[in-house]
């Protein structure tokens, strides 16, 4: 069973040592980011009971700069020790971390997320209706998506869509100080990046500033 509060650990691990080693202390407090119990704290936009669910949140900054984030995750049998509900909790507060504001999340129980699209065909089209009632310009899935996946949802949604990973990959370019910090975030982000790079060209004239766009020092398009 893993432990709580450990899975952003666990995830910039995957990234690299060096990123790895700046979680573990030495760019933030990402590390104080942990999973609440069930039920516990303040239950903004995530929902607070049921085995699945979709849930809107109300109470957030009308700041109008800030992006409007929707949360998604996929629970499988796999994910001992925590539950979707909780998952996205984490999620959530480091998508706020990162600058966004958090207005709904949608998960749901299957073996494995869907090759395509994530989740499964009608969480899809729940995920598509609350896009046009909420109006969301942000796209967070709890886990790591594949290129395809990615791509994918960006076509069907509009939006730009990021995992956790390139969401904890934002805060440590927000929070690096030291010369090494800075050249270790970029090379992650540069990693990160790279199986991505189908479809970057296309995104890059029309990328603006938000959540998972900011660069690395002296990194410009594919540096």
């Amino acid at each position: 069973m893993q432990p709580r509060g450990t899975r952003s650990v666990a995830c910039a691990a995957g990234l690299g040592a060096g990123v790895a080693g700046l979680l573990a202390g030495g760019v933030g407090a990402v590390t104080h980011v942990e999973r609440p119990h069930a039920g516990g704290g303040k239950d903004r936009a995530i929902p607070s009971g049921g085995a699945e669910g979709v849930e809107t949140g109300g109470a957030w900054s009308q700041e109008e700069e800030r992006e409007r984030a929707f949360l998604i995750a996929v629970e499988t049998g796999a994910d001992e020790g925590w539950t979707g509900e909780e998952s996205l909790r984490e999620l959530a507060s480091l998508v706020e971390t990162a600058g966004a504001e958090v207005v709904g999340s949608l998960w749901q129980r299957r073996d494995n997320p869907d090759p395509a699209t994530y989740l499964g065909k009608g969480k899809t089209e729940e995920l598509m209706a609350a896009r046009a009632r909420l109006d969301f310009n942000l796209l967070v899935a709890d886990d790591e998506l594949s290129p395809k996946q990615q791509r994918a949802l960006e076509e069907l949604l509009g939006v730009k869509v990021l995992d956790r990973s390139g969401v904890i990959l934002d805060i440590f370019a927000q929070r690096a100080r030291t010369h090494e910090g800075r050249l270790q975030v970029e090379l992650a982000q540069l990693v990160y990046q790279l199986p991505r790079l189908t479809r970057l060209w296309t995104h890059l004239s029309r990328m603006g500033g938000g959540i998972g766009t900011r660069r690395g020092p002296g990194e410009t398009q594919l540096e």
